[in-house]
């Protein structure tokens, strides 16, 4: 059978998201975990697939993996890990890659500084529907830089602006680097007009720098199915983000 697991992590605590020889990664720590376990026996045999590969740095509250097992009770058995949450189960189809979701959602938490709501929220609106956004993401060789943001909120938390992004998918460090030009805008570095210029001018080359990763968090990945939860490690999730956020002040 093949199952979806839906977890939660501080991406501060590891060396990325990816396997890398002799680190700390999340995906190393949850292979290791499963394998230890006995629910799977190697990544490669048990076709595990992830949904988002977040940066070093950037934590998740509801990223998703799935993987083949003959084993039961599964989340059970994965409720006592502290540095990788799961705490949602849900049996798929066989051909079920995570990948394709209806919606991913993340937050990044934007110190407000001498940037106003309605300000932030002009600035905004310029990326949302779809763009090419070859100057606002790390374009690699075989994607198609054309994306669509379908919705950004914001809205105020103390001293932040809490700024969530919706879309199917995003662009390798597309979310770091619009929320940098906002900043420059913010620091009076650049204009309104120039991010417009920017985003209408792919072909033009402009760089407005890459925003650091701790604020950023995987809030959700979306499907067409909803999971079961471990109620007591869904709990965990809202402590974790506030333990990410105190971490920001």
């Amino acid at each position: 059978m093949r199952i979806a697991i839906k977890f939660a992590y501080d991406g501060r605590k590891f060396h990325g998201y990816a396997r890398q020889p002799n680190l700390k990664t999340v995906e190393g720590e949850l292979i290791k975990q499963l394998i230890e376990q006995n629910i799977i026996e190697d990544a490669k045999k048990s076709c595990l697939r992830m949904a988002s590969r977040t940066d070093k740095g950037v934590s998740a509250l509801g990223n998703v993996a799935a993987f083949n097992t003959t084993q039961k009770n599964i989340l059970k058995k994965l409720t006592n890990n502290k540095e990788i949450i799961v705490y949602g189960i849900k049996n798929v189809q066989k051909d079920f890659y995570p990948r394709y979701a209806k919606w991913r959602i993340y937050s990044y938490y934007l110190n407000k500084n001498s940037l106003d709501l309605d300000e932030a929220i002009s600035i905004a609106e310029i990326f949302t529907g779809e763009h090419n956004f070859t100057n606002f993401a790390k374009i690699e060789p075989d994607k198609n830089p054309v994306r669509t943001i379908d919705n950004i909120t914001i809205k105020e938390k103390n001293s932040f602006f809490v700024i969530d992004f919706y879309a199917q998918t995003f662009l390798w460090h597309q979310i770091r680097r619009i929320i940098s030009a906002i900043k420059k805008i913010e620091k009076r570095k650049t204009t309104k007009q120039k991010i417009i210029d920017a985003l209408n001018s792919p072909n033009k080359k402009v760089d407005f720098g890459l925003a650091p990763p701790e604020p950023l968090i995987l809030k959700d990945v979306i499907y067409d199915f909803e999971f079961e939860y471990n109620k007591d490690n869904q709990k965990k999730i809202k402590d974790l983000e506030t333990e990410i956020y105190k971490s920001l002040i």
